[in-house]
C-alpha cells in the first residue's frame, strides 16, 4: 500500500472562534500528540501548526488516520464529545491536495488576510518541533525547504508580500477607523506574544495615540517598548490602566476569559471603550457588550479594508499561484525518483551479487591481469542491462506508473529477497 502525504485542517474557513479556540493547541499539547503519533503509529514524517485562524495536522501514512488525531486532539483537550466537531474538519487524503495545501497556508494564500507574514514564521517554528522531535524524515524535510525557497522566490519576484496587510495592521486599520474622532486615543496593549508584538510595531501609524503596553513579564513589554517609545504599565496596575484606556486590545494566552463582564462593568465608561480580542481561546468574555458604551471585535469579525497593499497582493495571486505550482512539479519529479530509487538500488545488488558468485566460481585460478579485464566486461554487461530497467521505471514516474513497473521488476528478479544496503 503506497504511503500517502495527507493534512488535517480546522480554520477560520471551517469553524467560528468559539469551535477554533477549543481545539487550539499550544506548544507543549503539540509536542504531546507528535510523540503519540510516533508511538501509536509508527509515524516519521508529522507536522502540527496551530494559530489563532487554524490547527491543522500533515502526516505520512499510508492509511487514513484523520479520525484517529482528531480523537487525540480531543483527548489532550480533554474533550469527550470531539467527534461531534468532525463536520468542522477539512481532510485531504489526496497526496497531491494535502502539498498544495501546506504551500497555500506557507504562503499565506489561505490567511484571513491574504499574504499575512505571520504564517510564514508560524510554519518554520512548527517544522522545527518536528525535527527536534525526530519526526521529519527525508520526505518532509525536503518538502519543507522546497516551501522555504518557494517563499523566497514570491518574495523577490512579486509584490505579494509588499505593504502591511497583516492581521496586526487589520487591528490597527480598525482602532483608527473607530475612534477617528477622539482626540489622543489612550490605548493599551495587554500581552506582547507574537501578535501583541506585531500590533505594537504597528502602532506607528497612530501617530497621535497614547499607547501603553503591559505584559505578565515585564522584561519582555520594556524591550518591545524601548525603540518604539512606548509606556510600559507593570501587569499588576493592568486593571486601572484598562479603566483608564479608551481601547483595549488584549492578546494573552489563558484557558478563560482574561476580561470578563464583571470586571467592564466597574470601568468609568465615559462614551465609549473599544475592545480588541485577538486571542484564541478567546481572553474577552462576550457579554460584555452588554455594558452600555462597550465595542468588541474578536479575529472572526476584524476585515482589513481595501487597502493600497492588500489590493497589490490580490493582484500577484496568480503569479504566486503559478510559482507554487512550478515548486510542486519540481518536488514531485524529486519525489517519483525517491519513490523509484530503492527498487533500482536493490536490482543493482542483485545483479553485482550474480556477478560476484560467477567471478568467484569460474575464476578461481585465473592471473590477475585477465581477472581484471574480465572484470571490467562483466561489469558493462551489467550496466546494459539495467539500463532498459531504469529507464523504464523513470519513463513509468512520469506515466504516473511507478507502482505497477515496481510490481513488475521486483517479481521478475525476485528483489523481495534483496535487503538494501545501508
Amino acid at each position: 500500500m503506497q504511503i500517502k502525504f495527507r493534512a488535517i485542517s480546522l480554520s477560520y474557513k471551517t469553524a467560528p472562534v468559539q469551535i477554533r479556540e477549543l481545539i487550539s493547541l499550544d506548544e507543549e499539547s503539540s509536542h504531546r500528540i507528535l510523540l503519540k503519533l510516533k508511538e501509536f503509529f509508527s509515524l516519521s514524517d508529522a507536522l502540527i501548526l496551530s494559530t489563532c485562524n487554524r490547527t491543522e495536522v500533515y502526516y505520512s501514512h499510508e492509511l487514513d488516520l484523520s479520525t484517529e488525531i482528531i480523537k487525540l486532539v480531543g483527548l489532550e483537550k480533554g474533550l469527550i464529545d470531539v467527534v461531534n466537531y468532525m463536520d468542522y474538519f477539512e481532510i485531504f487524503n489526496d497526496d497531491r491536495q494535502a502539498i498544495s495545501h501546506l504551500f497555500r497556508v506557507s504562503m499565506g494564500l489561505e490567511a484571513q488576510v491574504v499574504g499575512d507574514i505571520q504564517i510564514s514564521n508560524q510554519v518554520k517554528r512548527a517544522y522545527q518541533t518536528s525535527a527536534d522531535l525526530e519526526m521529519a524524515g527525508p520526505f518532509l524535510h525536503r518538502l519543507m525547504h522546497t516551501i522555504f525557497f518557494t517563499n523566497k522566490r514570491i518574495v523577490q519576484e512579486t509584490s505579494f508580500r509588499d505593504g502591511a496587510a497583516s492581521l496586526s495592521y487589520a487591528t490597527i486599520e480598525l482602532i483608527e477607523s473607530l475612534t477617528s474622532n477622539t482626540y489622543q486615543p489612550r490605548i493599551l496593549l495587554i500581552g506582547v506574544g507574537e501578535i501583541g508584538e506585531d500590533v505594537a510595531k504597528n502602532m506607528v501609524h497612530l501617530p497621535d495615540a497614547k499607547v501603553k503596553i503591559t505584559n505578565r513579564t515585564l522584561s519582555k513589554a520594556q524591550e518591545i517598548a524601548a525603540p518604539l517609545g512606548l509606556e510600559v504599565v507593570p501587569f499588576e496596575e493592568c486593571r486601572e490602566a484598562m479603566n483608564e484606556a479608551d481601547v483595549i486590545v488584549c492578546s494573552i494566552m489563558k484557558n478563560e476569559p482574561f476580561i470578563t463582564k464583571e470586571i467592564v462593568k466597574k470601568f468609568d465608561i465615559q462614551s465609549y471603550k473599544l475592545l480588541v480580542d485577538l486571542s484564541v481561546p478567546r481572553s474577552i468574555e462576550t457579554s460584555v457588550e452588554d455594558v452600555p458604551g462597550v465595542v468588541l471585535y474578536n479575529v472572526d469579525n476584524i476585515r482589513s479594508k481595501a487597502s493600497e497593499a492588500l489590493e497589490k497582493r490580490l493582484a500577484s495571486v496568480p503569479q504566486v499561484e503559478e510559482i507554487i505550482n512550478e515548486s510542486i512539479e519540481e518536488f514531485y519529479n524529486w519525489k517519483k525518483e525517491m519513490m523509484v530509487s530503492p527498487t533500482i538500488n536493490k536490482l543493482k545488488q542483485s545483479l553485482e551479487q550474480i556477478r560476484q558468485e560467477e567471478l568467484s566460481r569460474y575464476l578461481k585460478n585465473v592471473e590477475e591481469k585477465d581477472y581484471v579485464l574480465i572484470d571490467k566486461i562483466t561489469k558493462s554487461m551489467m550496466q546494459k542491462i539495467l539500463k532498459v530497467p531504469v529507464v523504464q521505471l523513470r519513463a513509468a514516474c512520469q506515466r504516473n506508473q511507478a507502482e505497477e513497473m515496481i510490481e513488475i521488476i521486483t517479481d521478475l528478479f525476485d528483489l523481495e529477497k534483496v535487503k538494501t544496503e545501508k
